[in-house]
């Protein structure tokens, strides 16, 4: 599986997603090949054809092995989904934590969107499941606690705009959804490859979703 805990420089770019660069909290194991072609057979399947419409017997075709080697490696087709989820989810985490270097909310979220749009050309498939699918009725638990820390680390710094008073009144888990809905809508367009993140209108989103959130002037 090819989902890493990217980095964002100091120019807001994410390293390439590298399972073999992954942190080992949420890294498939080198040594295991078999699981690692089963997860990224996986990830391109769900990401192509859906949750729903994607077969085990499919992702044992694409990952070359038999069917019932999956089930040696994972307890069903929604487990594999959901870890698929939650490395991609800890990677955009990761992606936070890491432009919270930053002095201002505004610079550090311009950073976030900009790695998450890099991402996207790097690994469509990685973004698309982690936000542009809608999989919380098959979301386990502990998918959804790595959501709600993804949020956290969002809203941190939301909060802290809040309180320099850059970004205006009201709950931060609101502001930081709408936030994360303008530049999902870049992250569309980049993963169907009708953008780059270089373009212009994908600065347009990064500016129009801080202005949706920003204390009027």
């Amino acid at each position: 599986m090819s989902v890493k805990g990217g980095k964002a420089s100091s120019a807001g770019r994410a390293t390439p997603l590298d399972s073999r660069a992954m942190p080992p909290s949420y890294a498939v194991p080198t040594a295991d090949l078999t699981r690692q072609r089963l997860t990224r057979a996986a990830l391109e399947l769900f990401a192509t054809r859906g949750y729903h419409d994607t077969t085990t017997a499919q992702i044992a075709k694409k990952a070359g092995v038999a069917e019932g080697t999956i089930y040696r490696h994972f307890p069903s087709k929604q487990q594999l989904l959901n870890e698929l989820y939650r490395a991609a989810l800890r990677w955009a985490a990761k992606l936070v934590q890491d432009a919270e270097a930053a002095e201002k909310p505004r610079v550090q979220l311009a950073r976030v969107a900009q790695a998450l749009a890099e991402g996207a050309v790097r690994d469509p498939a990685v973004v698309k499941l982690g936000f542009l699918e809608r999989l919380e009725p098959v979301l386990d638990d502990e998918s959804r606690k790595t959501a709600r820390e993804f949020r956290a680390a969002l809203e941190r710094v939301i909060a802290q705009g809040k309180a320099e008073g850059t970004i205006r009144a009201g709950a931060v888990d609101v502001w930081a959804a709408v936030w994360l809905a303008v530049v999902s809508y870049a992250l569309e367009k980049v993963v169907t490859k009708e953008w780059k993140p270089g373009d212009a209108a994908v600065g347009l989103v990064i500016e129009g979703a801080w202005g949706a959130i920003k204390t009027t002037e």
